[in-house]
């Protein structure tokens, strides 16, 4: 069989999770080519996989790592509507190229209708179907216009695909709720999954067993996995590092800048251990106790799957980072920060309230028990391989 996946390339979630499936076809024999862009492509190509490099889509970052509205809606808004268009030409070209049996698009509205428009075959992995600008007084006439608009296009480009596989937990444990506001007369497309991972927490040694290895001792540990795209990710890491570089030693601390082309490895400052990019990120997650992250859809299904309470950090003006965070607050497994309040006094007492709150980690190893017969990547890949037969 031969698969094409079109991957949204803005930071490493998308891309990570279509890796993951992609690596159990080609386990299988199955030939895989990639088509994305800006983050995604060197992390498809460290992970030696095929790959066509796709026109860019992307909105504008300022400086503190937020999304600039203003600057959005006149870039890349203005020139969209084109860049999709040549996305379209090129995903055709690519599929004429590759001739797949069927095509996998995650997040990624171009793939669909260049698939459509061939005749082959194809599934959506989408954890957001509502897109809306984030609002703010001042451009609050704006969004309403906008989430019309956006809506309308991208609503339609989802409801076109064959099947959607969506790697969240069903009702009433979803976390993207808020962002799925899925019409009805698409609900007989809809497979919830749960999430894509290579790692279950089963598959590894026990927490204990993991600190010899990993070289930590007994004290309390922080995992701090930062994801994002990089100019998201520059102006948090700046800001968090600084504070955790100085928190109370009773703690130890490990912080990964997701960051797969980095030349330094890791480093260490006290008490907070550094690495640029772990490639055993799952063997950190099952010994850590403490989650300090943003409110990426992926980081919030691991820690629930891993059974970690969160202090989550949402990305300012990210709409769907803010839903989820505010949905994993009311599930009762995070504490939200602003970024705006993001201080050593106001992360240091979220970080001691979270480890004496019995209901914190109650209510994460509630959840956790709840879903976790949950195997997203066997669902995603009998959903695929029904639809290429068909």
């Amino acid at each position: 069989m031969r698969v094409y996946f079109g991957v949204c390339g803005i930071g490493l979630g998308h891309v990570g999770r279509s890796a993951t499936l992609a690596k159990q076809f080609q386990k299988k024999g199955d030939k895989v080519l990639f088509s994305t862009y800006l983050d995604a492509i060197d992390y498809v190509k460290n992970e030696g996989f095929s790959l066509a490099r796709a026109p860019a889509l992307n909105y504008v970052i300022k400086p503190n790592g937020s999304i600039d509205l203003k600057r959005s809606s006149v870039y890349p808004g203005a020139f969209s509507v084109f860049i999709f268009l040549n996305q379209i030409r090129a995903e055709m070209q690519f599929m004429k190229a590759f001739d797949p049996d069927v095509v996998v698009s995650d997040t990624r509205g171009s793939s669909i209708v260049a698939a459509k428009t061939l005749g082959i075959p194809e599934v959506t992995i989408l954890n957001q179907y509502k897109v809306n600008i984030p609002r703010t007084k001042r451009f609050l006439r704006l969004a309403r216009i906008g989430d019309a608009y956006v809506l309308g296009l991208v609503g339609g480009l989802w409801a076109i695909g064959d099947r959607v596989i969506i790697p969240d937990f069903p009702k009433p444990h979803t976390i993207s709720v808020e962002n799925l506001r899925i019409p009805p007369v698409m609900e007989r497309k809809v497979t919830y999954i749960g999430p894509i991972m290579d790692v279950n927490p089963a598959e590894l040694p026990k927490k204990e067993s993991l600190r010899g290895k990993l070289s930590l001792d007994n004290r309390p540990l922080i995992f701090a996995p930062i994801s994002g795209s990089a100019m998201e990710k520059a102006h948090f890491i700046e800001i968090l590092q600084k504070i955790l570089m100085s928190f109370p030693k009773e703690y130890q601390i490990v912080m990964s800048l997701g960051d797969p082309n980095s030349k330094i490895e890791n480093w260490k400052n006290g008490n907070l251990h550094i690495y640029s990019w772990l490639t055993n990120r799952y063997e950190f997650l099952k010994t850590c106790d403490l989650i300090i992250s943003r409110s990426g859809h992926g980081t919030i299904m691991q820690s629930i799957t891993y059974g970690k309470p969160m202090i989550l950090i949402p990305t300012p003006n990210h709409t769907e980072q803010n839903n989820n965070a505010k949905r994993a607050e009311k599930l009762g497994v995070a504490r939200v920060l602003s970024q705006k309040d993001l201080t050593h006094k106001r992360l240091l007492s979220f970080v001691n309230e979270a480890f004496t709150s019995k209901s914190l980690n109650d209510s994460v190893k509630y959840i956790q028990g709840e879903v976790e017969d949950y195997n997203g990547i066997d669902a995603a890949l009998d959903i695929i391989t029904e639809v290429a037969a068909s």
